[in-house]
Order: C-alpha cells, then sequence, then structure tokens
C-alpha cells in the first residue's frame, strides 16, 4: 500500500472516533510514518505500531501552555504487516489510534476495554 492510501484509512478512522475522543484532541498531530526509527524500535522494541509523543492530559498543570503539540504516529509497515483486506487494515489502523490516543488522555487497555472501545 501506498502511504497516501494509508493516510486516507488514518483519515478515516479518526472521523469514526468517538466524539468526546475527537472533541479533545485539539494539540494532537496524527502523523504517519513507513516505520519506526532504529532508535524508536530500540527503545520500544521492534514490530512497534504506534507512538504517542507528549504530556498526558492527566499529567498537565495549570502552568501548561505555549508548548509544541503532542504527536501520534501511526507505522504504516507494521500496521499493515498481514493485513490484507482493506477492512481488516482500518479496524488495526482503528485499535493502535484508541491505543495511543488512551496514553494522551492518561488511560489505559483496561478502560478503553471498560468503555467498549477494544
Amino acid at each position: 500500500m501506498e502511504i497516501e492510501g494509508f493516510e486516507k484509512l488514518v483519515e478515516e478512522a479518526v472521523k469514526k472516533l468517538p466524539r468526546e475522543f475527537r472533541a479533545r484532541l485539539d494539540n494532537v498531530v496524527i502523523a504517519v510514518a513507513a516505520a519506526p526509527t532504529r532508535a524508536q524500535e530500540r527503545r520500544f522494541g521492534r514490530g512497534l505500531l504506534g507512538l504517542y509523543e507528549g504530556i498526558p492530559l492527566s499529567g498537565r498543570g495549570t502552568s501548561y501552555s505555549g508548548v509544541m503539540p503532542d504527536k501520534i504516529t501511526l507505522f504504516m509497515d507494521n500496521i499493515a504487516a498481514g493485513r490484507a483486506s482493506e477492512a481488516k487494515l482500518l479496524g488495526a489502523i482503528r485499535h493502535t489510534l484508541l491505543h495511543e490516543i488512551a496514553h494522551h488522555f492518561g488511560m489505559d487497555d483496561d478502560e478503553l476495554i471498560e468503555k467498549g472501545l477494544y
């Protein structure tokens, strides 16, 4: 798959996020990269699907301002591996995106499961 096609699927997944999630992504950039850097793989392991870089909402104080946006990067090659159909790929993108957004909110996977989002 070309990166442009993957980016369109990411846009579709973002549009289908729960409204309360989309409303809290004002200062978050969602980016696509073909693969993690070597440094990212060393730090987080091979097969990394996504990465949240920033300060979670739950960890911000009243003086938090004037900072660069948080960033969620989705790694196309790792997410697409073994997913032949567009529907399965879109599902994997959604799952990874929800996982990384949960980091932004300061939530864990158990909380996503409780909310019925996984």
